[in-house]
């Protein structure tokens, strides 16, 4: 069991997992691949104190030669659940399970709104997770709406064991229709009968990992020391809200990095 699992792979969860170390604490970040990280897309950060004028690409690099040598333990994968116990937390990614006494939530909000027809076909042949749920699938006519180069990655798995894939990256006016299971998908004024669905998005919003988290708007709420309202839970970075700025993310990861330490540190001595 780890001490805390940051999720999401940028600032933020980086600085929280760094400053977990930095206590003694072992930590695990689970996010998807540097790529697909906004922060890879920035030309040119000039406000970062100390290094002006380098690319985010620059910065990453400079974050994960960081991280590694403070044995950060890295995990490319979308967190797809969360559950509460009593003391600890259990998370999946992708098809494995972790648990740790505390988690960090990091990274952006997903303000996409779901597709028509998607919230009608959960575990009616909807997926958000290709290899969970892939050899379901085995010979049968499926869809992947992906964001990125790793979920085209994750259509070649679905082929490789079997299925007869269709890959559609970022589409616009998607529609799932249905009876008693997904049957079709539209995609602008295309039709494509299918079996299931995969919609590989770079993250679940926050409030459909932790269902009674309180936001403010669309963001999280959190104290001084990056405390939700659910103990146990820390938050930093964009979820928080703006300013959505590089320095602002890496501050509030220290805080919850440490804030999340101290509280291991205390459910521990309970535990004794």
């Amino acid at each position: 069991m780890y001490d805390v699992i940051v999720i999401g792979l940028g600032p933020a969860g980086l600085s929280a997992a760094i400053n977990v170390r930095q206590r003694g604490g072992s930590v695990l970040v689970i996010g998807t691949s540097i790529e697909e990280n906004p922060l890879m897309k920035a030309e040119k950060i000039d406000n970062y104190l100390g290094l002006p004028g380098k690319t985010g690409g620059e910065l990453m690099e400079i974050y994960l030669d960081h991280a590694k040598k403070m044995g950060v333990e890295i995990k490319e994968g979308r967190v797809l659940t969360t559950m509460k116990n009593k003391n600890s937390w259990m998370v999946s990614a992708g098809s494995d399970f972790y648990e740790a006494y505390a988690l960090v939530q990091t990274g952006g909000i997903v303000r996409g709104k779901k597709f028509q027809g998607e919230e009608e076909h959960l575990g009616k042949g909807i997926s958000y997770c290709a290899t969970c749920d892939g050899m379901l699938y085995r010979g049968k006519d499926v869809a992947v709406i992906g964001y990125g180069a790793s979920d085209a990655k994750e259509a070649e798995f679905l082929k490789g064991i079997g299925c007869n894939v269709e890959y559609f990256e970022n589409p616009k006016k998607v529609t799932i229709e249905g009876e008693d299971k997904v049957e079709k998908l539209k995609i602008a004024e295309n039709e494509y009968n299918v079996e299931g669905i995969f919609i590989l998005r770079p993250t679940i919003a926050p409030n459909e990992l932790f269902p009674s988290l309180e936001l403010e708007g669309n963001y999280i709420k959190v104290d001084r020391k990056m405390a939700t309202n659910i103990e146990g839970l820390y938050a930093a970075g964009d979820c928080t809200g703006l300013p959505l700025q590089v320095s602002k993310a890496v501050g509030e990861g220290l805080v919850a990095g440490q804030s999340a330490m101290a509280y291991v540190t205390k459910v521990k001595k309970k535990e004794e």
